[in-house]
């Protein structure tokens, strides 16, 4: 198990391609709690707490790296999918990352496991724990035989996702 720091250092460590599945509807993370109530509020965000990550999506995918996630979406949408998806997604895919939604009914139809995971050069693995403080750490898999089940989840949900962009013009 890797603990956060060290969870942390494997985006300083990729070369070719990041990959995340989003499958849980809400995220505790203490740095996004005051965002997520101004945004629940109607209150104005400038998203300058955000702006060293967006900062280092930009200068990653400069260097000709790759940084993509789907993230499932459910219906009804919790809190903090709406905000999510109504306040930092187009700036995330402003930076660089390419950002696909799924529905949660085709997650379901199409197995998606029940974690989040990051893919790293489609040859690690970082399987994510949480506590009430968000991410605690993750599990790291690097063994070829572990890692294939994960690839064939990102290539499914890869393939059965759309981009953001259409998912908003439904």
């Amino acid at each position: 198990m890797l603990s956060r720091p060290e969870f942390d250092r494997l985006f300083d460590t990729f070369n070719r391609v990041a990959w995340r599945l989003e499958i849980q509807g809400t995220y505790d993370e203490p740095e996004e709690r005051e965002p997520l109530r101004r945004f629940l509020s109607g209150e104005p965000d400038d998203l300058e707490w955000m702006a060293d990550w967006f900062a280092w999506i930009r200068s990653i995918t400069e260097a000709g790296k790759r940084f993509e996630r789907v993230r499932v979406v459910f219906d009804p949408m919790p809190d903090y999918q709406r905000f999510e998806l109504g306040l930092l997604t187009v700036p995330a895919i402003e930076a660089g990352e390419d950002i696909r939604v799924l529905t949660a009914d085709r997650a379901h139809e199409l197995e998606m496991p029940d974690h989040d995971f990051w893919l790293f050069d489609d040859a690690r693995v970082a399987r994510m724990h949480f506590g009430p403080d968000g991410v605690t750490g993750a599990e790291l898999l690097d063994d070829p035989t572990a890692v294939r089940p994960f690839l064939d989840v990102r290539d499914r949900a890869w393939d059965a996702a759309i981009s953001y962009h259409e998912w908003t013009a439904q």
